[in-house]
């Protein structure tokens, strides 16, 4: 009864931008925490970017500085900015969501199914 959808992912240059959006819909009471992972070619799925409830973020080294992340709570929308995008930054992009269900005394963590982002010239 809980969906994470993702969008905004595609094919950009070095230097780019692009930004992505994560909407979680159905029997959703709050969203506690919302991340983006990624997954490139070979390796293994790693944390991009977090953020709490309050507002607070924690980045990977490996984007700080480069990326942005944000969130709506009333459209229980998370969003990753991505500036100055490099060849590295390649992958897959999955969204996560702790959440609590209506009816439901405990969060759990959900999953979208990915949009794919490739920076290449």
């Amino acid at each position: 009864q809980v969906q994470l959808v993702e969008s905004g992912g595609g094919l950009v240059q070095p230097g780019g931008s692009l930004r992505l959006s994560c909407v979680a819909s159905g029997n959703i009471a709050s969203i506690n925490v919302m991340g983006w992972y990624r997954q490139a070619p070979g390796k293994q799925r790693e944390l991009v970017a977090t953020i709490v409830n309050g507002g607070r973020a924690n980045y990977a080294d490996s984007v700080q500085d480069r990326f942005a992340i944000s969130r709506d709570n009333a459209k229980s929308t998370v969003y990753l900015q991505m500036s100055s995008l490099i060849p590295e930054d390649t992958a897959v992009y999955y969204c996560l969501c702790n959440l609590q269900q209506w009816g439901h005394s405990n969060s759990q963590n959900y999953w979208g199914p990915g949009t794919q982002v490739t920076v290449s010239s």
